[in-house]
């Protein structure tokens, strides 16, 4: 079964389907990379691609001609133009398993517990911190660059870490393991225009970091000690302490086990 559309072209159940299919994944396209500067690049291609699309029906040959050659290097230029999204994409789905199951059970509550109590101190103080937790044997090239520390999550040890006094304040520790393995460490900046002004660098760059890699991002303002997260390369901000435990439990608070079993199916 086809419908004629304007005398001469017939669009048939199939031509539906498939027009819808399309339909879908640009939707989703657009979503993903919603918020970036790809979006005008995005929307000149296309706009190329359209008016190349009608000349060639017009019969403008010359015009086609010049266009078809820009068209040609389409593809190498979507590669450029996308090369943050795409490695973004590729990261997620070359995840084997969920963030969310790189801690026990035990240890992670004694380290929510450490981290908590830290962050209320530094909220209330108004001590600027950046703290990022890494699943096993990521975020390698970071600590590598960062003054590497081999402790046990603590309280105090934070404190002491992000103090204005110390040289090893400025830049994010890095949680990974069940243990501190590295502070002062340089997060690539996000460049979302979305972002409010009001955030600074350290959240910027927390954002930046959960762009590209799977890891829970947590964030203390060193102006007003408010509190907040990034996460998938979103910001959530103005927790209370009570919504980020809540957050942490839900993110990285489940059992070891899991993580086992996901990587022997895998």
């Amino acid at each position: 079964m086809s419908i004629t559309i304007f005398g001469f072209l017939d669009f048939g159940i199939k031509d539906v389907v498939e027009t819808l299919i399309i339909a879908l994944v640009l939707y989703y396209l657009y979503t993903w990379i919603r918020g970036s500067f790809a979006v005008p690049a995005f929307i000149g291609l296309v706009t190329i691609f359209a008016i190349n699309a009608l000349v060639s029906v017009l019969g403008l040959t010359t015009i086609n001609f010049v266009l078809r050659r820009i068209t040609d290097v389409g593809i190498l230029a979507v590669i450029i133009l996308f090369q943050p999204e795409i490695r973004r994409l590729l990261y997620r789905i070359g995840q084997n398993t969920s963030f969310e199951r790189f801690f026990g059970s035990s240890e992670s509550n004694t380290i929510i517990d450490e981290v908590i109590e830290a962050v209320k101190n530094m909220s209330r103080v108004k001590t600027g911190a950046l703290i990022v937790f890494a699943r096993r044997s990521t975020l390698q090239d970071l600590v590598d660059v960062g003054q590497k520390i081999d402790a046990k999550v603590s309280s105090k040890l934070l404190e002491t870490i992000f103090n204005k006094e110390t040289p090893l304040h400025d830049g994010a520790v890095v949680i990974r393991d069940d243990r501190i393995v590295a502070a002062s460490c340089y997060l690539p900046i996000s460049q979302n225009p979305n972002i409010s002004s009001v955030f600074g660098t350290r959240h910027r760059a927390a954002v930046g970091i959960s762009e590209s890699n799977n890891v829970f991002v947590l964030i203390v303002s060193e102006e007003t000690g408010r509190i907040s997260i990034a996460r998938n390369g979103s910001l959530t901000s103005g927790l209370t302490i009570q919504k980020l435990r809540k957050e942490m439990e839900e993110h990285i608070g489940k059992s070891r086990d899991d993580e086992e079993v996901s990587f022997s199916e895998g």
